[in-house]
């Protein structure tokens, strides 16, 4: 592959990694201040705000997010791995669709979406859920699998943390939103009034940010490091 070629790929790929890494890193952030604005409050799980002023930040950018994911192409698969990078990030940007197409559950919600009102109120959440399920471990196998196969030790350290913060978080969000809906009082006021499931949720989201942006950083260090080779000036633009 040409050189100017092979940057183009590059440059692409460290976009598309960097607008994920924004976009992961933000949302929470966002909907942090937003709520403490509007309400005073934040809301017991990022999935909650789609039942708030707040609806199109969250579905618009995992929309934003699905979009991307599925039009990242990645690596293609080796000999001995199950899927390529191509096939894990389309499944996790389809299922971020689903995250954000399918609400949760909501005792004050007064208008019904298309997809409740095709799937029924008591459907809705297990589809919501099903998908959060599997973006996040989607995200885990990038960072267990994926990310560090040509990485170097320090990154790939960044990676399986990164990957351990998304595991451990998938785990507190399916137990703590199991309490938050079907616990007695006691439990559910635990989880409500710390936000326990809001902040497993942010955690993995910035898991999985921190990971994209470091993969990007690797990115241009390849970029760096090929035109140091080639004998191209680092500040030269590829056309």
């Amino acid at each position: 592959m040409p050189p100017n070629t092979q940057d183009e790929l590059v440059l692409s790929y460290h976009r598309v990694r960097r607008a994920l890494g924004f976009l992961g890193l933000f949302l929470p952030v966002v909907l942090i201040v937003g709520g403490l604005m509007t309400k005073g409050r934040i809301e017991p799980s990022l999935s909650d705000f789609f039942h708030t002023t707040l609806r199109d930040i969250f579905v618009g950018t995992l929309c934003a997010i699905g979009i991307f994911l599925i039009s990242y192409k990645g690596y293609r698969r080796e000999t001995g791995e199950w899927f390529s990078d191509d096939w894990i990030a389309t499944i996790a940007g389809v299922a971020a669709f689903g995250v954000a197409l399918f609400p949760n559950e909501s005792p004050t919600q007064l208008i019904t979406t298309v997809s409740q009102e095709a799937l029924g109120l008591s459907l809705s959440p297990l589809f919501h859920y099903a998908s959060a399920l599997t973006f996040f471990f989607c995200l885990g196998a990038f960072c267990f699998v994926k990310f560090p196969k040509t990485a170097k030790p320090f990154r790939r350290k960044i990676y399986f943390a990164c990957g351990w913060v998304i595991v451990l978080a998938t785990i507190v969000i399916a137990g703590a939103s199991y309490f938050k809906i079907y616990g007695n009082d006691g439990a559910r006021d635990i989880v409500i009034g710390y936000y326990v499931v809001f902040w497993a949720e942010a955690a993995g989201v910035w898991a999985f940010a921190i990971s994209w942006l470091t993969k990007g950083k690797a990115d241009m260090a390849m970029i760096t490091a090929a035109r140091k080779v080639t004998g191209k000036s680092d500040n030269a633009t590829p056309k």
